[in-house]
């Protein structure tokens, strides 16, 4: 059987969805293969992100939160609550719920959108073709004139902790717990570690992260890093760098399972630790096992990712690859904005994408964003900069939502006063990192920020105050500068 499309894409996550929508949306007869199983071997779309990743995390992340604020925050606002409790499988089961219509809601967009939809396993054959193998294990092969790899990444696993059924396991595993772990592990302080950490301290576990590299949050501003180590201490998150796990090992006690962690410190000193549980999240990796053929003219760099040029094209024409699976951050709003700018290629119109611009984000509480440039980056290359900084205590609708913990920071060029990072950390950083993302993508400067009105009261206007910063202006915080 032999069935011709425009366009296949591999991998129905949020690189590959979008591609095949914007792709159908375009005119282009598109197909899209995705061979993900849920739990009870039904075939999702979504990937990652909506079934294991992004989604299901905030979901958990938001439930633990109002959990904690009716039990620790109200009282300040002069509320009252007793016995607040909660109930994990309930809290689970929504979490689920919300995954259910979001994938589902793909479904329908590519029947709204003409997508034609495998369920299977795609591999890119020599020729543009596609191999698929359905679930049942039918073997089709499709061509078309483009392909667009999307097939996302997994975690990485380390021989010290191999994962288990339900002792030792990853992102997935963690948003699956049915009772709260009394004693709850973590090898990784990066964001997966600290959002599923986060979770699970606010619900009463004790929370140990072990983190081999020596610097905390490395990929942040160090601002931002060492605000949020002194936060998160507060939190009762047990952080500790330097510390390079050599081992693990279950052992029953009584009717339960147990794992005792070995790791070496930053002093060379071995340790044991305990837990009920362990989450490893130490990164994830590009995941192209059995979707290219030896003789696809594909290829990969030391690394395992896809090699692609600034436009997501392969070393085969007509062939691109999108997501994880290729080189810059493993974020699915990246992904999913390179799927939309392969797909109008494709069409034949001019696209590009930015990518000094952007965003991360962690989602803890208070939640760490940023996009640009950090100091250490700055200063590495020699780039002569000024920085404005303005505090969430100074702001008035952060002081009434009692949401006053971190900072806007602002960075921009010392001479052209062009913007070149934003970094913050607070209670809505996710959403405010926005602006400055919407700014920097015009070429703002920092002067431009600070001649907008932004409405008061808001905590936008810690943006506004972090630009007039920059020059020393700021209004509600004591200057550096005068005129």
């Amino acid at each position: 059987m032999s069935t011709k499309f425009d366009v296949v894409v591999i991998g129905g996550g949020p690189g590959g969805y979008v591609a095949a929508i914007r792709a159908a949306q375009m005119g282009l007869k598109t197909a899209c293969i995705e061979k993900w199983l849920d739990k009870e071997n039904k075939p999702r779309l979504g990937g990652t992100c909506l079934n294991v990743g992004c989604i299901p995390s905030k979901a958990l992340l938001d439930s633990s939160q109002k959990y904690h604020d009716a039990k620790e925050a109200y009282g300040v606002h002069g509320i009252s609550v007793s016995k607040v409790a909660m109930d994990v499988g309930t809290m689970v089961d929504r979490k689920d719920k919300i995954v259910d219509q979001l994938t589902s809601g793909i479904t329908g967009l590519f029947k709204a959108n003409g997508v034609t939809n495998f369920e299977g396993m795609g591999k890119v054959l020599a020729g543009k073709k596609v191999e698929f193998t359905a679930h049942d294990g039918t073997v089709s092969v499709l061509e078309t004139d483009n392909i667009i790899l999307a097939t996302g990444s997994i975690p990485i696993n380390i021989p010290p902790a191999p994962r288990t059924r339900d002792v030792i396991v990853d992102n997935e595993g963690a948003l699956d717990f049915r009772e709260i772990p009394k004693r709850l592990g973590v090898i990784g302080a990066g964001v997966i570690g600290l959002e599923l950490g986060s979770v699970w301290a606010r619900l009463g576990s004790e929370v140990v992260v072990l983190e081999a590299q020596d610097e905390f949050l490395s990929l942040c501003d160090q601002d931002v890093a060492k605000e949020a180590a002194k936060i998160f201490k507060k939190q009762h998150l047990d952080i500790r760098v330097g510390a390079r796990v050599t081992g693990s090992e279950i052992k029953t006690k009584g009717k339960k399972e147990e794992v005792e962690v070995t790791y070496l410190t930053a002093q060379g000193e071995e340790k044991k630790q305990t837990f009920d549980n362990l989450i490893v999240a130490v990164g994830r990796k590009p995941f192209t096992d059995g979707c290219l053929a030896a003789d696809s003219g594909v290829k990969l760099d030391e690394r395992g990712f896809v090699f692609v040029d600034d436009q997501c094209r392969t070393s085969v024409p007509g062939v691109f690859a999108v997501g994880d699976i290729v080189r810059g951050p493993m974020l699915a709003h990246k992904a999913s904005e390179e799927g939309v700018m392969v797909a109008d290629i494709i069409a034949g119109h001019k696209a590009q994408m930015n990518y000094d611009c952007i965003p991360s984000v962690i989602y803890t509480h208070p939640e760490l964003a940023w996009v640009g440039k950090s100091e250490q980056e700055l200063k590495a290359e020699g780039v002569k900069f000024k920085v404005g900084k303005f505090p969430f205590a100074a702001s008035g609708r952060a002081m009434a939502a009692n949401e006053t913990d971190g900072f806007v920071k602002i960075i921009a060029d010392e001479e052209t006063d062009r913007i070149l990072g934003c970094h913050i950390i607070g209670a809505h950083a996710a959403d405010l990192v926005a602006q400055a993302v919407i700014a920097m993508e015009f070429g703002s400067t920092a002067e431009d920020i600070a001649l907008t009105v932004f409405a008061h009261p808001t905590v936008s206007e810690a943006v506004h105050e972090a630009a007039l910063a920059v020059d020393g202006h700021a209004i509600h915080m004591a200057n550096r500068k005068k005129r």
